[in-house]
C-alpha cells in the first residue's frame, strides 16, 4: 500500500483540497502501479517550512511503497506531484522536496547482506 504524505506551509483554509487527494492518489497509482484502492493520502497544511532562507510557499513529502519504486518512478513521481503541488497550492516545483522509501529495498538488502 503506497502512502504519500504532503505536509506544506500553506494555510488550507478555505481551499478545495479534494482535487488534491484525487489527483494524487492516481498519480501515485499509475506510476507505481498499485490499485487506487490502495493509495492513502495525507495532507498538512500551515507546517512550519522555511526554505531557502524564507517562508514563501513550500511542501515536504515521503512516499512509502512495497515495491514498484525504482529511478524512472521516483522522476515520474517528483514531476506529477510537483505539478499537482504547483497548480492546486501555488508551490513551486524548486520548493518541493520528495522523500521516496521503498519497503522491499530495504528488505532485499538486507536479505542479500546476511547470505554474505
Amino acid at each position: 500500500m503506497p502512502c504519500l504524505y504532503i505536509s506544506t506551509n500553506v494555510n488550507l483554509d478555505g481551499i478545495d483540497t479534494d482535487p488534491i487527494f484525487s489527483e494524487a492518489t492516481s498519480a501515485v497509482s499509475t506510476i507505481i502501479g498499485k490499485p487506487q484502492k490502495y493509495v492513502m493520502v495525507i495532507l498538512k497544511g500551515s507546517v512550519a517550512i522555511s526554505f531557502e532562507g524564507n517562508k514563501k510557499p513550500a511542501a515536504y513529502a515521503e512516499i512509502v511503497s512495497m515495491g514498484g519504486i525504482n529511478s524512472q518512478v521516483k522522476k515520474k513521481l517528483i514531476a506529477s506531484i510537483g505539478s499537482i503541488l504547483d497548480s492546486r497550492l501555488s508551490v513551486p516545483p524548486s520548493r518541493f522536496f520528495l522523500k521516496v522509501f521503498d519497503t522491499t529495498v530495504f528488505r532485499h538488502n538486507n536479505d542479500h547482506s546476511s547470505k554474505l
